[in-house]
């Protein structure tokens, strides 16, 4: 799926979550959202466990 159209998909989906819930369930769609994202990442193996844990500066002291 092109990725403007799943822009478009989540932006309707934080949209109806914010017009018919509220903003309590809009925070609420937009952060399962980044939930969803990350894992699907890590199923993709675009991320690995430890770029969360592991320094930026790679290099040794």
């Amino acid at each position: 799926m092109n990725m403007a159209v799943v822009g478009m998909i989540a932006g309707m989906a934080l949209g109806f979550a914010g017009y018919f819930g509220g903003f309590g369930a809009f925070l609420l769609v937009a952060a399962l959202g980044v939930v969803g994202f990350v894992v699907g990442r890590f199923l993709e193996g675009d991320l690995e466990p430890g770029d969360f844990f592991r320094p930026r500066d790679h290099r040794r002291r």
